[in-house]
């Protein structure tokens, strides 16, 4: 057997666990989410704006690869649950930025310690000693898959 061979072998059995993995998230989180009366698509948005600051609509449609409708639709029922609200940019009054609110940051706070507790109860499976390489390879892998 050839190296190459190997490899591809490799290939297909790391796409295939890293795909039922990321099926099981997924699913579990979408489990999770129902508990807290937010769908996926809200979650996501809180997590950008989160990890981003405060986002046009068009921004956001760009980062969850929806259209422009679409996001509107989802901001206005968001807005509607007091999760974020529409502030005019500071620098230009034409543009409308979306601010997390107070209680969407606390919402996905609380969704990421019940998603993180899940994750941990997994982990407890998996060696000790075998959690910091598995951390370097998953980070490694995101660095050259990633944009």
């Amino acid at each position: 057997m050839t190296e190459s061979s190997i490899h591809s072998g490799l290939v297909v059995e790391i796409e295939h666990l890293l795909r039922q993995i990321a099926k099981e998230v997924r699913r579990r989180g979408r489990d999770i989410l129902s508990d807290f009366s937010i769908t996926p698509p809200q979650f996501d948005a809180l997590i950008y704006l989160s990890e981003f600051g405060d986002l046009t609509i068009g921004e956001l449609s760009s980062k969850l690869y929806l259209a422009y409708s679409t996001t509107t639709d989802l901001v206005d029922r968001m807005e509607r649950n007091d999760l974020v609200e529409r502030v005019r940019d500071k620098n230009d009054r034409r543009v409308v930025r979306l601010h997390m609110k107070e209680r969407g940051r606390d919402l996905i706070e609380k969704v990421l310690i019940v998603r993180r507790q899940s994750l941990e109860k997994a982990l407890k499976h998996v060696e000790s000693k075998d959690l910091q390489p598995l951390v370097t390879a998953l980070s490694e892998i995101y660095n050259h898959i990633s944009d």
